[in-house]
């Protein structure tokens, strides 16, 4: 599955998204909110992308952000988590490069609307801390609904 929007591509993780994934754990801004633990290196990274890759449980569904003029350029990750009974959680990051383009809000609106309409969710939501100057806020709750 390959979603897109302008300056956007949502794809399937690939093992060769594996340096890129590795540069980006070692990006401070992305271990503070996203630690990988030891080690951290390329079999680590392969075995995070075979994992967010496999869908097949139903509990998840993560993809690589790319840009679509060059699809094996990465820029970040969203994903879906705890899909259940209609709800689930959302999350992503996105790399130094692709920071203040608009990737992440891009990326959570394609994926929630391809939730909703494919999936049939009725509610994703978005936690994060408030010492994310990023995100903006505290331990927020945000969340939208199928109706929005």
């Amino acid at each position: 599955m390959e979603l897109t929007a302008p300056g956007l591509l949502l794809r399937p993780w690939r093992d060769t998204d594996a340096p890129a994934v590795l540069d980006a754990w070692r990006d401070p801004a992305i271990a503070q909110w996203n630690p990988q633990g030891d080690p951290l290196d390329l079999d680590a990274a392969l075995r995070w992308l075979r994992w967010r890759a496999d869908w097949s449980g139903g509990g998840h569904v993560s993809l690589a952000a790319a840009d679509p003029a060059d699809p094996e350029i990465l820029l970040g990750s969203v994903s879906l988590h705890r899909i259940h009974a209609g709800d689930a959680s959302i999350g992503y990051w996105t790399v130094a490069a692709a920071r203040g383009r608009g990737v992440a809000t891009a990326a959570v609106v394609l994926l929630s609307g391809w939730a909703f309409a494919d999936l049939g969710l009725e509610r994703i939501e978005l936690c994060h801390a408030v010492a994310n100057p990023a995100s903006r806020y505290d331990e927020h709750l945000h969340a939208r609904l199928a109706t929005d």
